[in-house]
């Protein structure tokens, strides 16, 4: 089993990836800021239910799961760098997997600093603790928002990402080129994910199935931006946990036929990879909208505006590299996924 940093386990995906890694049976650190960024309340009923309750957390200390005996909580910001380079010499982890970052394309419009200081620095400091205390694997998170004006179909890892629509997409890009030039100068292994619209119970509420969700059974209405033209590759939270699991047994490898002359930015000489991780399989917001209308039971009445500064129209994810390399196949369906997210919504709200 391998002693495995998560950060981000405060969070929606990185809650749900420590309690699949956990019952796998692995030795897991959870590290996480616990901004404001959405509501704290949210945020430590995760921790509560792996068994970290909120009175004993404090920065920088270490605290242990009163459920999981493999599992250890640590509240630590990204930007320290000290503390993480002393946790990285305390644990000398095997894996790490960073999904901590400053979420969210729109709040990057009206702050952007918090997103140079979280998702920049905090993910440089990530790759200097790798740096100087080696790991087999190192996996992060990257974005479908790195595709910005690209507009063909589907999108490709080896496609250029080189024109962002908003701070946060610009970010995720710089991950994957400080990623790639830790991997070659220092050869850590790295495997960058790029998420596309990941859903399911205990997600964000700054996510559009949080918000319909919540109004639509609060009977108001809800904004419906692009005209309900816009489509997303909704990718449910375990079909994107189980794919991450199975990368800790195969960490990446150099690659010998990547050709200078025509450079695939999808890999290179260093053990460098990137993965789309979706459900290959676009939706319309409003056959999206319609699935929580059916779990729901209620009728939304929409508002139709048009498409928000910073958003793509439509993202659909080429995931045929993750399927020939690590076997990974999404098989949640919307209906399922959402009726999923609704029951889990109703319980925690006591609807």
């Amino acid at each position: 089993m391998k002693k495995i940093l998560i950060t981000g386990t405060a969070g929606f995906i990185g809650y749900h990836l420590a309690n699949k890694l956990l019952a796998e049976g692995h030795h897991v650190t959870g590290l996480d800021e616990v901004n404001a960024y959405y509501e704290l309340t949210l945020k430590y009923a995760r921790l509560e239910q792996a068994g970290i309750v909120k009175d004993q957390v404090a920065y920088n200390k270490t605290c242990l799961s009163s459920k999981h005996k493999n599992y250890q909580f640590i509240q630590l910001k990204l930007e320290d760098k000290k503390a993480l380079l002393e946790l990285f010499s305390r644990e000398k982890f095997d894996v790490v997997i960073n999904l901590a970052a400053q979420a969210g394309v729109r709040y990057s419009l009206t702050n952007p600093e918090v997103y140079i200081d979280s998702n920049i620095t905090g993910f440089l400091n990530v790759l200097e603790a790798c740096r100087f205390h080696p790991v087999e694997n190192m996996i992060y998170a990257s974005s479908s928002s790195v595709y910005g004006l690209n507009t063909s179909m589907p999108f490709s890892v080896s496609s250029n990402v080189d024109h962002p629509v908003s701070l946060y997409a610009a970010t995720k890009k710089s991950n994957e080129l400080m990623a790639h030039t830790y991997s070659h100068l220092f050869g850590i292994p790295t495997i960058g994910l790029r998420f596309f619209t990941v859903y399911g119970p205990w997600g964000r509420p700054d996510m559009a199935l949080f918000i319909f969700t919540k109004a639509i059974l609060e009977g108001r209405p809800i904004e419906v931006f692009n005209h309900g033209k816009m489509e997303r590759d909704f990718t449910y939270v375990d079909d994107i946990v189980n794919g991450i699991s199975r990368m800790l047994e195969k960490p990446n490898s150099e690659k010998a036929k990547w050709d200078s002359a025509n450079p695939d930015p999808s890999f290179s000489t260093a053990p460098y990879r990137l993965y789309n991780i979706g459900n290959n399989n676009p939706v319309k917001l409003l056959d999206f909208i319609e699935a929580i209308e059916r779990a729901t039971e209620k009728e939304a009445d929409k508002i139709m505006k048009p498409i928000q500064a910073g958003d793509v129209a439509k993202t659909w994810a080429d995931v045929d590299a993750l399927i020939a390399d690590y076997q990974y196949k999404p098989n949640t369906s919307i209906e399922e996924g959402i009726k999923q997210f609704v029951d889990w919504y109703k319980w925690y709200y006591k609807v």
